[in-house]
Parts: structure tokens; C-alpha cells; sequence
């Protein structure tokens, strides 16, 4: 084992080069080489060595990748612009034996944008160094290849002299992990293959940053998860396994877009709810930037799975709260984030359809991230939202199942520039487990995690990059581990 460690390493000295590149001067094409080595010693990887990185990295003690990349970034400062990116990875006790982890290309006119592939995207209002990640995408899994058109920036509505702008995007896509999936569940789980996904965001912003400190922003995206088929379904009320085919005609793909019930040649529950795994989340954000050295901004997101948290139905006890704070220039702290995670109500643990005995609706037990049919809001294993809510790929059993989305987490974040060459930050989340409704924990779960990094790039080599970290977990529900990271970097521009 450490033979092979010492010649990762070594390969990854020799190959170095940043995780990803955009050009620096308009219509060049930006590349970048760089290699990643974790050791660690535990049942997996260190939580934050593995979290919000995109879904790379491997919950596997002592891994790492290779990873080349090309990008030719959009300009918006002409009225046309174009994009593209390609970023394939060579991973060592990966999931897969190699990964194309961007590839895509995007167009855009005025305000009207179009992208299709592959890329790498985050939360609307965290910050992907320091945060947990939102609740409905964290940037904790693997690119979903899509095809998304919209208005992918603020637009400032006509009339209001900058002060009302207008965003949004509607997209469909595929996930890529059916056959990972039917490789790594045991035998007799439950696995899907084939599945579309759907997405779709609406956004509006009050203020004016250039005019007045304060500017408000809201609004809701939603995903929907249909189609494809599901194997191993085991139906509850005959004590059938099945193999479940779920439709992906053109209707479904309206009511993918227009959430609607299923027709009745579908499953019951599908028929009493809306057809496929609906998730989404309403977001709130204020920011207060007096000045140009310093901000404050606080936010608000509230996940949902159904109509009775979608609307006001319930009370909004769950949902995700952050405080970010940039500081004036200094050796120290550059950037606070607290956040506080409350998943644990889920509307109530008592969910009832109505029928003609009892006509009493009960939309409760939400079961967060999960589904009935589909594997829940994940892929590759990873929770596409918050990684606070432990992926299945940490379960032991190889389950495609959520062990505990009842969750009450704190998070701090922590980063600083004490010189320009040298950036650190530090992570660290405490978070209490409950289970599910239907599979609750015998006791309540604990788990600490903790992350220090620094990251170095020498104004004498120039596009040269080098970051060390180390982590460790420590709790009954997530188990010990102890871990360190190197990456080695180097980007630069072709013809430069």
C-alpha cells in the first residue's frame, strides 16, 4: 500500500495543475493539469475531503485522480459570446475508472443563455469554499449532462432603471449512474436505470448595489426526477418484487415540467401524488455592502417534497440559515459563514391518503432526499443536496437509501489571505441524526467534522498551485477518521 502511494504521489508532482481554468483575455482558451492524493485511516475518506467537490473525490480510504482540462470562457461585454469546456479525470480508487467530469458548450445573446453538457455548478447563494451547499444542489455530486436555456444572469426588467432584474432557466437532462448503480447495490436492492431529470429556476432581485447598499433577492427552483426503470421494487401490499417501467413519453415530460398526478395505468401512489420524485426549494438573500471592503449577507432556504411544504400549508420549521460576513482587508480572516441546518420536523411523522372510509388528507413524513420508486436526490451515490444529510454511499450495506435526513446540524466556515500568495480556510460541522420516520435510529446520532487547508501559489511560478489539508470525522453515525490531502496544480493559456 504505501508502494503505491509514494508512486501516486509522485505521478501527481510530475503532473500538477489547477481543478479548473477560465481564460484571462477574451477568446483564449484556458488549460490546466492537476493531481489530488488523500491517505486517510478510517472506514472512509475524511467527510470534507470528500463533500461538495463535485462528486470526484471517493469516500474510500487513500485515493486520489488526475484530472486534465480545457475551458474557453463567455465574455459579457459583448452582446454575443460563447463557451465551452472539456475536464476528464483519471481517478485511483474511484467508482468508475474514469471520468468525464465537464464537457459542454454554451451560447449566449443579450440576456438569452443556452448551455449543453455537462458543468460544474453550485448553489445560488452559498459560497462554495465555505458552506455546507444548499439544500437542493450543493455541488456535493457529479455534473447532471442536461440541456438548459434561460436567463442564466440578472436581467434588469425594462423600466425600472436597474432596480427589479429577472432570472431563471428550464433544463432537461439524464442521469449517468445506472450501471454504477446495478454494480454497487446488493443484491435484491432496489436500483434504477435510464432516469430523466428536469429542472427549473425563477429569480427576482430588489436593489441596486451601485445606488443604495442593500439588495434583496428571492425565488424557487425545482427538479424532478422521472422516466427510466426501476428494479427490485418490492410492492408493500401484495409482497411482490417488481420491475417497475416508468413512462418517458411526452407527457411525461410535460408533467415533469407541470407537476401533475400519474395516469391510471400507474402505480397508486403516483396516482394520489404527482408523477416521478419532485424536489425543490424556496430561496431568500439579503446582502448589505456599504462599502467596497466589507459585506454582510444572510439567507434563507426551505426545501420541500410535496405541495404541503411547497405551499404554507405546514408551518416552515425546516429549512437551512446562513450568516456570511467579508471583512475588511486583513493578515487574518477574510470570510465568516455560520449556517444552521434544521431538517428534523419533515411536516410530522403521520401521512395519510384519503379514501372513502376515512376522507381526512395528512401530507406529512416528507422523508426528505428519498423516494418511494427512485433512489432519492442523488447520484453516483452522492446527495445532490446537502452533504449534512449522509450520502447512501456511506452506507455499509450498499443500500441506495438515505439512513438519516432528520437532521439538526451547525456549520462554520472560515477562510483568510494572509499574504497574496497564501489562503486558508476551515471548515467545521456538528450535526445530531435522527433517522427517518420509517427507520428511526435507536439513539440519536452525533458526528463532528473538521477540515484546515492551505493553499499556496507562488508569484514566482506563475499558474503553479499547491494545497495541504487535513481532516477528521468523529461520532457514532458517521465513525472515526483521520485524513490528509496534497494537490499539486498548473494552468496557464495556449500561446501564452
Amino acid at each position: 500500500m504505501l508502494s503505491r502511494l509514494t508512486t501516486l504521489f509522485l505521478l501527481l508532482v510530475t503532473l500538477a495543475g489547477t481543478q479548473s481554468a477560465r481564460a484571462a483575455f477574451p477568446d483564449s482558451i484556458a488549460w490546466s493539469v492537476s493531481g489530488e492524493a488523500t491517505v486517510s485511516g478510517g472506514a472512509h475518506s475524511p467527510f470534507w475531503l470528500t463533500s461538495n467537490t463535485q462528486g470526484l473525490m471517493s469516500v474510500k480510504p487513500n485515493n486520489g485522480y488526475i484530472r486534465l482540462g480545457a475551458t474557453k470562457a463567455m465574455s459579457y461585454d459583448r452582446r454575443f459570446s460563447w463557451g465551452a469546456g472539456a475536464d476528464i479525470a483519471v481517478p485511483w480508487r474511484g467508482e468508475s475508472p474514469w471520468i468525464v467530469q465537464q464537457l459542454y458548450g454554451e451560447v449566449r445573446y443579450r440576456c438569452l443563455g443556452a448551455m449543453a453538457g455537462a458543468k460544474e455548478m453550485w448553489g445560488q447563494y452559498v459560497d462554495p469554499r465555505l458552506s455546507s451547499g444548499g439544500l437542493l444542489y450543493s455541488g456535493n455530486a457529479r455534473p447532471i449532462p442536461q440541456v438548459r436555456i434561460g436567463i442564466f444572469n440578472y436581467a434588469d426588467i425594462w423600466g425600472t432603471r436597474g432596480w427589479l432584474g429577472v432570472k431563471g432557466y428550464i433544463a432537461y437532462g439524464a442521469f449517468t449512474d445506472s450501471r454504477w448503480q446495478r454494480n454497487w447495490v446488493m443484491p435484491g436492492e432496489s436500483y434504477t436505470s435510464g432516469v430523466l431529470y428536469q429542472g427549473k429556476g425563477l429569480w427576482f432581485r430588489n436593489g441596486n448595489a451601485d445606488k443604495f447598499p442593500l439588495v434583496v433577492e428571492a425565488g424557487i427552483e425545482m427538479a424532478t426526477e422521472f422516466g427510466g426503470t426501476i428494479y427490485n421494487y418490492h410492492d408493500l401490499q401484495d409482497g411482490k418484487v417488481k420491475t417497475i417501467h416508468m413512462p418517458h413519453n411526452l407527457k411525461a415530460w410535460l408533467k415533469a415540467f407541470l407537476p401533475t398526478s400519474g395516469s391510471s395505468s400507474e402505480l397508486i401512489d403516483e396516482q394520489n401524488n404527482v408523477e416521478g420524485n419532485v424536489v425543490g426549494a424556496w430561496q431568500f438573500c439579503a446582502s448589505w455592502n456599504p462599502k467596497a471592503d466589507w459585506k454582510v449577507k444572510a439567507y434563507y432556504e426551505h426545501y420541500f417534497e410535496d405541495h404541503s411544504m411547497l405551499y404554507i400549508e405546514y408551518p416552515w420549521k425546516d429549512g437551512l440559515i446562513g450568516l456570511e460576513g467579508t471583512l475588511p482587508k486583513n493578515p487574518f480572516v477574510s470570510k465568516i459563514v455560520y449556517e444552521y441546518l434544521h431538517l428534523k420536523d419533515q411536516t410530522g411523522p403521520v401521512y395519510w391518503d384519503s379514501t372513502d372510509n376515512i376522507p381526512d388528507q395528512v401530507s406529512a413524513a416528507d422523508g426528505y432526499y428519498d423516494h418511494y420508486l427512485y433512489n432519492g436526490w442523488q447520484t453516483w451515490g452522492m446527495n445532490i443536496g446537502t452533504p449534512l444529510v449522509l450520502s447512501p454511499i456511506f452506507n455499509p450495506e450498499h443500500s441506495l437509501t438515505f439512513r438519516s435526513s432528520r437532521v439538526i446540524a451547525h456549520h462554520v466556515g472560515i477562510s483568510g489571505d494572509p499574504t497574496p500568495e497564501l489562503n486558508w480556510r476551515m471548515l467545521l460541522s456538528f450535526s445530531r441524526h435522527w433517522g427517518t420516520y420509517l427507520n428511526i435510529l435507536p439513539e440519536v446520532g452525533h458526528s463532528f467534522s473538521g477540515l484546515i487547508e492551505a493553499t499556496w501559489r507562488p508569484a514566482r511560478f506563475k499558474g503553479w498551485e499547491g494545497s495541504v489539508a487535513f481532516a477528521m470525522d468523529r461520532g457514532g453515525f458517521i465513525g472515526n477518521s483521520t485524513g490528509a490531502m496534497i494537490r499539486i496544480s498548473k494552468s496557464g493559456i495556449f500561446g501564452r
